[in-house]
């Protein structure tokens, strides 16, 4: 294996330096918080944890 430089490494630092700054906000502007999340996810699938569970189960008793 050859020891050239290839993709981040091979950039210049400055250019590095840059990509790395962005940090995580390259993701998208969703900054909703974990609970905002989980209050979404039970809004849109109706029903709770525990419901979803037992669903599961009963479709997979056969398996």
């Amino acid at each position: 294996m050859s020891n050239d430089k290839r993709g981040f490494a091979s950039m210049d630092e400055d250019k590095q330096r840059a990509i790395a700054s962005k940090g995580g906000k390259a993701g998208g502007g969703d900054h909703a918080t974990h609970e905002q999340h989980v209050q979404a996810g039970k809004q849109s699938s109706g029903g709770t944890h525990e419901q979803h569970v037992k669903a599961g189960q009963q479709s997979h008793k056969n398996d």
